[in-house]
Formats: C-alpha cells, sequence, structure tokens
C-alpha cells in the first residue's frame, strides 16, 4: 500500500507550553491533527476550568489561518484541588479531563500529587460523572530503578486505586512496557492508554549504544526492545482500548545537550508520518486510522472528525533542527534521518 487516506487525527497529549513558545508549537501541532489534548503543566499549572479556558483563548490565537483546530482542555491534579471542580469539568464545552502527575515525575511535576489518598474527594466524584483521569504512571521514589517505575506505579498505586473506584474513568498515558500493555487488557472499558512514536519507533538501545543520545531521552524513559515490540503489537491490534498520544515537548537544543538534559521528544512537525513508518514495519498500516483517528475521540465522547489526509509511501527527510525561541533551535525527533512516508 503505497497511499493511504485517513479521517483527521488527533493527538491525545501533548505539550504546547505558554508565551512565544506558542509561536512553534501551535502551527506544527494543528497542520497534523483536528484536536489535541493539552497538558496542563505550565508554570504557573492550570488548575481551574476558568484558567484552562483562558490558556485555550491563548493556543488559538496561534492557529495558521485557514487551519481548523480545537484544543482541549485538561486540569493540574493537586493536593488542593476542589472535589467541586468536577462537576465544572463536566459541564464544560472544552475541559475533558484532569491529569496527575506523581510530584517530581516529570517536566513541571512539582505542584503534582505527594500521596494519592490525599486526592480521593477528587477521584471520588470523577468516577461520579466519568470524567476521565489521565496518569502519568510512575512512582517518584529515589530508590526504585528508573526502568522500573511504571511497574511499579501499577502494583503499588494503580491496582490499589482501580480496586477503591472500580468504575474510575482513566487513560494510562504514554505507556512504555508489556506490564503497562497488559494491565490495560486486563481492564475493562473504562481504562485505555496512549503511545508515543518514540516508544513503537525507538528503545533504550537508540538512546544509549555508541554515546548517550539526548535527544531520545524522554520520560517515561525508552526502555528494553522487548517492551517496544509489545507495544507495536497492541498498537496495531485494533483494540479500541490504545490511542495516539504523541507527547510531544519542546525543549530548546541547548536546554536538551546539557549536563542536566531536560526530558522530552518533539514530533508535532511529522508525528503522523512517524506512526505510519512504525505500523508500516510490522505491515499493519491499514490499522492507522483506528488508533489514530477513531478510539479517542470514541473514548471521550466526542464526534470522530469528517475530513480526511492522505499519507503517501514516499522518503522525506526529518529537519535537522527548527527554529524556536529567541534564535534557539528545537531538534526534533529523528532529525536528520529519512522516513518513508509523507503526509500530502
Amino acid at each position: 500500500m503505497n497511499t493511504i487516506t485517513l479521517l483527521q487525527p488527533d493527538d491525545w497529549h501533548a505539550h504546547l507550553r505558554d508565551g512565544p513558545a506558542l509561536q512553534r508549537t501551535v502551527p506544527d501541532l494543528a497542520n497534523q491533527f483536528a484536536r489535541a489534548i493539552c497538558m496542563p503543566n505550565l508554570v504557573p499549572p492550570v488548575k481551574t476550568v476558568e484558567e484552562a479556558n483562558a490558556y485555550r483563548e491563548r493556543i488559538l490565537a496561534h492557529v495558521p489561518e485557514g487551519v481548523h483546530f480545537d484544543p482541549r482542555m485538561v486540569l493540574y491534579l493537586t493536593n488542593n484541588t476542589a472535589p467541586s471542580e468536577v462537576l465544572k469539568i463536566k459541564q464544560s464545552d472544552y475541559v475533558n479531563a484532569i491529569k496527575l502527575y506523581p510530584a517530581g515525575a516529570t517536566t513541571n511535576s512539582d505542584s503534582g500529587v505527594s500521596d494519592i489518598s490525599k486526592v480521593y474527594g477528587v477521584i471520588e466524584q470523577l468516577e461520579e460523572h466519568q470524567v476521565p483521569l489521565l496518569l502519568h504512571g510512575e512512582v517518584t521514589h529515589n530508590h526504585v530503578d528508573i526502568f522500573d517505575r511504571e511497574k511499579r506505579f501499577l502494583d503499588e498505586v494503580l491496582s490499589p486505586l482501580l480496586r477503591q473506584f472500580p468504575k474510575l474513568k482513566l487513560v494510562l498515558e504514554h505507556i512504555t512496557t508489556s506490564e503497562a500493555a497488559h494491565f490495560v487488557l486486563e481492564h475493562d472499558r473504562h481504562v485505555a492508554a496512549t503511545i508515543t512514536p518514540q516508544h513503537l519507533l525507538f528503545n533504550r538501545n537508540d538512546m544509549l549504544v555508541g554515546g548517550i543520545k539526548p535527544h531520545f531521552y524522554c520520560l517515561p524513559i525508552l526502555k528494553r526492545q522487548t517492551h517496544q515490540q509489545t507495544l507495536l503489537e497492541v498498537a496495531t491490534s485494533g483494540s479500541p482500548k490504545f490511542f495516539l498520544g504523541t507527547d510531544s515537548a519542546p525543549h530548546s537544543k541547548d536546554a536538551k545537550e546539557n549536563a542536566c538534559g531536560c526530558a522530552g521528544c518533539y514530533s508535532a512537525p511529522t508525528a503522523i508520518e512517524l506512526y505510519a513508518q512504525a505500523f508500516d514495519q510490522v505491515g499493519k498500516i491499514e490499522r492507522l486510522e483506528g488508533f489514530a483517528s477513531h478510539f479517542g475521540a470514541d473514548f471521550y465522547g466526542l464526534p470522530r472528525n469528517t475530513n480526511t489526509i492522505t499519507l503517501v509511501k514516499e522518503d522525506q527527510v526529518i529537519p535537522e533542527s527548527l527554529d524556536y525561541l529567541d534564535g534557539e533551535k528545537i531538534i526534533p525527533l529523528h532529525a536528520g534521518k529519512t522516513i518513508q512516508w509523507r503526509k500530502v
């Protein structure tokens, strides 16, 4: 198959940042996706429906003329989030979920939840109103090996949580392990997961062999090839429990290539082509539309898009760098490499 036409896809997990960064991030995302779940880990974080609506307006100001893009918003769950905020989400036109970051788990997560039992009042309301809880699924204890943090989260946090709240609707974000994939499969329709292009295309060897490559460094971190293989299997299986979420995150070249380099891969400009590459490599390109365009919208209770995009099997070289803030550069995911699909 050399050409494939899809309903326009959505990105159910993306980082746009704020302020001048939006000049770069919004057009890149809007030229690929009809909708995106816009992560709330700004400084300060987006904690109320009112703040989310204001952030949405700032995003919309940077959508290119003639492009339809619908930012879907998320609130940042803190130890102090009022349970009453959940009903406001349910009644909102544009806010779709609430995001739990374990404190210290990733970029701008210092305001995150330190003990999940402290937010049981909010989670009870989420279950009652069927508002999705989005989870960065890692424990953050210093003594836990970074490659084991997702599995430990499943065992120590998420399994007990679902016993307490069995009808909670949740998305385990950017899963990276076989254990997470099987956890999602073993639970009912209320539990789903997003998968990034980097975790489908690469594993920890790509990041570490022949020298550390900071532009592959993300959190949760890339895992063994066996985990990558499982993620490819479930993403291309046709299961509606797995859908597209890039976790695209802009960081300047200087911030990545640093003694304390930050975590995140910037995939937004060529995300759908990267997913096409992954699906095609395992002979499942015909399954891409469900993963990219159907299952996320269905899970969130939103209508599927009606516009289409077309991908052709034609080589393109991902740019070595992209302009960013004040003359800085972003190095996109797989920079300088040739992929076999292109959006037309």
